[in-house]
């Protein structure tokens, strides 16, 4: 077996850069190492979900240059990630399979304000979409430390320190369309919901969220 990445200071710390208020269910990898068909085939469709969200945005707000411009590159690596997932499907003899309802992003997603100003809906897209990212990071990092394929444990690390680096780049694009006090004030509202959620959602061994 391949050694695994050595933990270093840049290693998402769940409580500090992604400020999630409450860590998975420990049972969560157990048995998704158990079930890596359903969870390769999940975590493809969250890559293509990912880099719809990123085009969604950028179509809704093409007078942010900035906001374009970082959706963009965010886009096409979502995009390299969907295809990655895809090859590890097929290294292991697995099919993409049909798209399964995410629970999870449909209930944060019914706590962004419709209807509201248009700067402060945006400001909700890309806080929601900052969680997203978070919770995956974290569990990307679960699958690194614990699952027994060595492969899979380096694509996985690999993941995690992308998508901690997405969760910081939408906080940041929150900030520059919102005052940053009112940007943190609705991150601690939002993560507060997110770990509400994942309390009262039930330990899936077919989904990656």
């Amino acid at each position: 077996m391949e050694p695994q990445p050595a933990a270093s200071a840049s290693e998402p710390k769940e409580k500090t850069i992604l400020k999630l208020k409450l860590n998975t269910d420990p049972r969560w990898v157990d048995i998704a190492s158990k079930n890596i068909e359903d969870i390769l085939v999940d975590h493809a469709y969250c890559e293509q979900k990912a880099a719809s969200t990123g085009i969604s945005l950028i179509v809704k707000y093409p007078e942010k240059t900035r906001l374009v411009d970082e959706l963009t590159a965010l886009v096409a690596e979502e995009w390299a990630h969907f295809e990655r997932v895809l090859l590890e499907l097929r290294k292991r003899g697995y099919e993409l399979g049909p798209q399964r309802r995410d629970e999870y992003v449909v209930q944060l997603m019914t706590h962004v304000r419709r209807g509201d100003h248009r700067d402060r809906q945006l400001m909700d897209m890309l806080l929601v979409s900052a969680l997203i990212e978070a919770r995956s990071c974290e569990r990307f990092k679960l699958l690194w430390q614990h699952i027994p394929d060595p492969d899979l444990s380096k694509f996985y690390y690999e993941l995690m320190v992308s998508e901690a680096a997405h969760f910081v780049a939408y906080v940041d694009l929150a900030k520059e369309y919102r005052d940053p006090k009112e940007v943190d004030a609705r991150l601690q509202e939002l993560l507060k919901i997110e770990g509400e959620i994942i309390t009262n959602l039930p330990v899936r061994d077919d989904r990656m969220h």
